[in-house]
């Protein structure tokens, strides 16, 4: 991989060059960690992560590049297989090494669709939305306040989601809506062309952005907790 792809945002190229390369090398590392911090109940990040290769897969077919797309089917595949225990309520459990090797893999991903389309860089940005939103989020509001972000903490809006509910099924199934319903129909119109990406990552990114907001995600946590 050539490192970051030709980007561009309202029909204005970013310019490529060494500083787009590191901000691609901050986005892996970044991947890697807030899929970390995602996995944080049962089932999350395995739907996560097949709502993300599986719609990309069908991205590709639909943009007449199927046969790239195969390596994201077939990591959709080995999930479904580890999703069949994991569903709540798990019987195993990903860990750190199986998150960090998805969130790390879900990026390689991302920035290789790019090269074969700019587009469908910004179309896996929108499909990987719901965990970048939250834990960006979760991460701006904690060092706003001053707080070590490296500590351990419950304030994720998953996880304010989760204990209000008192389930972590319905947080899954939420989220899987939200990838099918909303994710994916935006990330299509970026990948064919018909809504520009960054705008599109724009719009598909608000309401998140509402939902994480709403449910106190990055806040401090009530003594009571």
């Amino acid at each position: 991989m050539g490192g970051a792809p030709a980007l561009s945002i309202g029909g204005l190229p970013l310019p490529q060059g060494w500083v787009l390369n590191i901000a691609a090398a901050f986005y892996l590392v970044w991947l890697l960690n807030l899929y970390n911090f995602m996995d944080g109940i049962d089932g999350l990040a395995s739907v996560e992560a097949i709502c993300v290769t599986l719609g990309g897969g069908i991205l590709y077919a639909c943009t007449g590049a199927g046969d790239a797309g195969l390596p994201t089917i077939l990591l959709a595949v080995a999930v479904f297989g580890f999703l069949l225990w994991n569903f709540p309520p798990a019987k195993i459990f990903m860990g750190d090494g199986g998150s960090g090797f998805l969130g790390l893999v879900l990026g390689l991903l991302s920035l290789t669709a790019g090269w074969q389309a700019p587009a469908l860089f910004w179309a896996w940005a929108i499909l990987l939305g719901v965990f970048i939103v939250d834990a960006t989020v979760t991460l701006l509001r904690r060092l706003m306040r001053g707080e070590k972000v490296y500590e351990a903490h419950r304030t994720h809006a998953y996880q304010y989601a989760s204990r209000k509910w008192g389930s972590h099924r319905s947080v899954t199934l939420v989220v899987l809506a939200i990838n099918v319903l909303w994710l994916f129909p935006m990330a299509f119109l970026v990948a064919v062309g018909m809504m520009d990406g960054a705008l599109g990552t724009a719009v598909a990114y608000a309401p998140l952005v509402i939902a994480a907001l709403r449910l106190n995600a990055g806040q401090r946590e009530p003594a009571s907790a």
